[in-house]
């Protein structure tokens, strides 16, 4: 996810630079709209021209379902309050030196006490479904080798219950980056098989004791991601690697990722073969899994570059989903890395194929391709591990999209189009959640408040990208769409930090100022205002939200 922070200086109209960082957790409530409705004629009219969008509400049917999201670490604070245990990244962001000004999610956006105003902040918006994730600490201090936390149940519990009552569907997500930190030193966290184990008593757990109101579960957010940024480049706790991804203490990049993808893949084949012979007949609820989802283009004009297209989409997204729809990694990776990538035993194929019921994908960029078979590169991508392929953002000069704060995220709409096909084609038809997809304009030093909320190119953005969605879903009626956005401004970290901002609405964390919308809010707001109930379809699409300071 991305996130910001603004923070304020002594003159409350002016803020400093926002610092964002990407990573896969947000602590501050941000904001998805699930748009249900029903592809009739009208979305025939949404033009997908990336220079000038006409889409209107009216071109939408009645029925748009917004909701919001959030993961725990980034929004709950609280961080040894009511028998919480101490998570890796609690220990990560308490080293001095791995995150920058040394901040940390000890008080966070405070969620864990304020989770009611949370609540009524979405309510106000007309939202009905609220995407967040359990902190495994707080439910399992020590992992199986302790109790259950009877508060952790209780906080949860509360979240849920006031959420049905104002009409707000959760959506919840059992591991979205955080763990706790003993299961890191017991025995290495994603790279020892026992994790598989641990994670399927957090899924009994929170089956039981959640289950029969929760009826959307996703077992982890972005495994992709987690492999990457933690065990080949090093940037995530507990940042490890080696060269030439980085320089760590400890860590092997090429071949780590692909152990503790395994196992992640593993624990959730478990938890939703679980889920579906013991709860899913009595409960009635969905299982999926979110991928981390650029959309690749040849850089030049040639065979070799259209085929590292192939392998980048493969070594990143096939990846994934490839073992949990077909029960086999991808034959572009079982080419390049031979006996170095991890095997499923006959058993394991059993339980990791069809264990999906949708597939999620986080989504914000396009990037071109460039082979590195017959091609000289650097920086990793003559290796194995990387698929012979490095990934560019311009070509001859020229970004391939409009420049965003962040330095692989470029305006690429028809990259969302793209990418849609392609999982709708490999996984044959599969419903899907866009998850996240969103837009940073750059912040510039001293930026008055009035210049904040004015958000002429998140407009566009979504609008060039809703039109996108609309016509991707065309050729597929029988679409899921969704994705994130953020409300409150949220403070987001890691080893390199852009800056930028995806808030929707402003507002002085920690004070009883009012939060102060931006123009966006008020396109995107009529959107989500309750009309006359309708019996929602399976198509849901999204437009991104935010906004909160944490002074």
């Amino acid at each position: 996810m991305i996130v910001g922070i603004i923070r304020k200086t002594s003159d409350s109209s002016v803020y400093t630079k926002t610092e964002v960082m990407r990573c896969q957790l947000c602590f501050f409530p941000f904001y998805l709209l699930f748009f249900f409705y029903s592809v009739d004629s009208s979305l025939a009219q949404i033009s997908i021209n990336e220079d000038e969008q006409q889409i209107q509400r009216s071109q939408f049917p009645e029925g748009f379902f917004f909701g919001t999201s959030t993961s725990s670490y980034q929004i709950e604070g609280a961080y040894l309050e009511d028998g919480k245990g101490l998570s890796n990244w609690d220990v990560f962001t308490h080293i001095p030196g791995k995150i920058r000004n040394n901040e940390n999610g000890d008080v966070a956006d405070d969620h864990y006490h304020r989770y009611m105003e949370d609540i009524e902040i979405m309510h106000s918006l007309g939202v009905n479904a609220y995407r967040f994730s359990i902190s495994w600490a707080r439910i399992l201090p020590k992992g199986r080798f302790g109790k259950v936390n009877p508060k952790g149940i209780e906080f949860y519990n509360k979240i849920i219950d006031n959420l049905l009552l104002k009409g707000i569907e959760p959506f919840v997500a059992l591991y979205h980056q955080d763990m706790p930190q003993i299961l890191e030193e017991s025995y290495g966290g994603w790279l020892n098989h026992l994790i598989q184990e641990d994670f399927l008593y957090l899924a009994t757990i929170c089956f039981n004791e959640f289950g029969d109101r929760v009826k959307h579960w996703i077992t982890l957010n972005e495994p992709n991601h987690v492999a990457e940024f933690t065990y080949l480049r090093g940037e995530l706790p507990p940042a490890r690697c080696s060269p030439p991804f980085g320089n760590c203490s400890a860590g092997n990049s090429d071949v780590e990722p692909l152990v503790a993808m395994h196992n992640m893949l593993m624990a959730h084949a478990k938890v939703a073969d679980m889920y579906h012979r013991h709860f899913k007949t009595t409960q009635g609820g969905l299982i999926g899994i979110i991928a981390f989802a650029f959309m690749y283009e040849p850089l030049r004009y040639e065979e070799v570059d259209r085929e590292a297209v192939n392998r980048a989409l493969a070594f990143n997204i096939a990846w994934m989903l490839d073992p949990l729809v077909y029960g086999k990694y991808p034959a572009e990776m079982h080419e390049c890395l031979g006996l170095e990538l991890p095997r499923f035993s006959n058993s394991d194929k059993e339980l990791i194929r069809g264990s999906l019921d949708f597939i999620g994908i986080n989504h914000y960029s396009t990037l071109y391709v460039k082979d590195c078979i017959y091609s000289a590169c650097s920086m990793g991508g003559d290796r194995p591990v990387r698929g012979f392929l490095s990934t560019i953002t311009e070509r001859d000069g020229v970004p391939i999209g409009k420049p965003t704060a962040m330095p692989r995220f470029f305006v690429v709409p028809r990259g969302m189009k793209k990418i849609i096909e392609y999982l709708k084609q490999r996984y044959d038809n599969m419903p899907i959640f866009v998850t996240e997809n969103g837009y940073s304009p750059k912040i510039q030093h001293d930026e008055h408040v009035e210049d904040l909320l004015q958000d002429v190119d998140r407009i566009k953005f979504h609008k060039a990208y809703l039109a996108a969605l609309a016509s991707a879903i065309r050729p597929w009626p029988s679409l899921i769409f969704s994705s994130t956005g953020v409300i409150l401004d949220l403070f987001f970290w890691t080893v390199a930090v852009p800056q930028s901002h995806f808030q929707l609405y402003k507002s002085d964390f920690g004070s009883s100022q009012k939060q102060q919308p931006t123009q966006c809010n008020y396109y995107i707001l009529p959107h989500a205002k309750k009309k006359k109930k309708k019996k929602k379809s399976n198509v849901i699409i999204t437009c991104k939200l935010c906004g909160r300071d944490n002074s």
